[in-house]
């Protein structure tokens, strides 16, 4: 039944989706339904008996280090010092 679906199907069904909930209404929708595909997530996790630990921030948890560039050369180098650039 979806083997037929082709790139326009899919932008037809979304115009239809875009009329009948408005551009506004898009992102908070996406995002009830994100929370309603975590929560199923959560709820068959937790029936399985395997709860998955809680997600950590993890640009806390680990710290950054901070690189400079290295620094511009002062002379110009000579075109013959230069590696040739295979074709």
């Amino acid at each position: 039944m979806l083997q037929n679906l082709t790139g326009w199907h899919a932008l037809i069904i979304l115009a239809v989706v875009v009329l009948l909930f408005g551009a506004a209404k898009l992102p908070a929708l996406a995002r009830s339904i994100g929370q309603s595909v975590r929560i199923l997530k959560n709820e068959t996790a937790a029936e399985a008996g395997t709860v998955p630990a809680a997600p950590t921030d993890v640009a806390a948890a680990e710290p950054h280090t901070l690189l400079s560039a290295p620094a511009a050369p002062t002379a110009p180098v000579p075109a013959r010092a230069m590696p040739e650039r295979a074709s």
